[in-house]
């Protein structure tokens, strides 16, 4: 059984929409696809047929080429069961545990509130593929836009706590940007420092930061790291509840 064939689609301004293509069956998933032009471009490139659509929330720019993609391919859209009615036209509503198929690939589905508050991941182990939205980017993680402070933490606990081969295909190009605020709380990090003139070599080459890898992320994220005690000390909370000490680097960051 091969791995999920994983495709970038550049999408708006910094979204990035991903095809999941399973080479035993033909099956092609698309996840949060922003507009339906250029995956239908994609798949075409390829003589792909999409058959289903996968959604992490309900932001517009994770779920505006559905219709338009469902509409010529007649596939299903999966979405979270807790964003029901706010996402247009779902078929299939899945919750915390479930599990999808995208032909002989299976995903969990994990409930990771915070950037709203019905957010799913889709974790696809026997690829080392994680498709997490907007809830966690490589260096960063989303705007805590209706979630709260305990709800996000325990969000990113749970990505956190897969297997350090998890590849994170996360919703936008914000790595660049994410490496400087880092740098900004936890300037003394030298791994940090090696991915940031990483990612800086990756992007004056024209070429994407996805997919990161969590192992590093977990030394270097500083969302994942608000129970580290040296994170905790860079910025002054030594000690401190990790929910707190998270709402603080978010704060920092949206003011950043």
């Amino acid at each position: 059984m091969a791995a999920l064939e994983i495709v970038l689609v550049p999408a708006l301004s910094d979204n990035y929409v991903y095809l999941a293509h399973d080479a035993d069956t033909g099956d092609t998933a698309v996840v949060d696809p922003a507009e339906a032009e250029p995956v239908l471009a994609a798949l075409k490139g390829r003589g792909w047929t999409l058959t289903h659509i996968l959604n992490t929330h309900h932001h517009m720019d994770h779920v505006g080429g559905n219709q338009e993609l469902k509409a010529v391919y007649g596939c299903p859209i999966i979405g979270p069961r807790a964003e029901t009615g706010r996402i247009a036209g779902m078929d299939v509503l899945v919750s915390e545990g479930d599990s999808y198929a995208v032909g002989t690939q299976t995903a969990k589905v994990i409930e990771v509130p915070g950037h709203t508050t019905g957010h799913i991941a889709f974790h696809f182990a026997t690829s080392d593929a994680l498709f997490c939205g907007d809830t966690l980017f490589v260096l960063g993680c989303g705007r805590m836009f209706e979630g709260n402070p305990p709800g996000f933490w325990d969000s990113l606990c749970k990505l956190r706590a897969l297997p350090d081969s998890t590849r994170i295909y996360c919703g936008h190009e914000y790595t660049q940007s994410n490496a400087r605020f880092a740098l900004s709380v936890d300037p003394d990090n030298a791994a940090l420092k090696a991915q940031s003139a990483e990612i800086d070599r990756l992007r004056a080459a024209g070429k994407p930061t996805i997919p990161g890898l969590l192992g590093p992320e977990k030394a270097t994220n500083p969302f994942l790291r608000a129970d580290d005690p040296a994170m905790q000390a860079a910025i002054g909370m030594t000690g401190a509840n990790p929910s707190d000490v998270f709402a603080e680097i978010r704060k920092r960051k949206d003011n950043f």
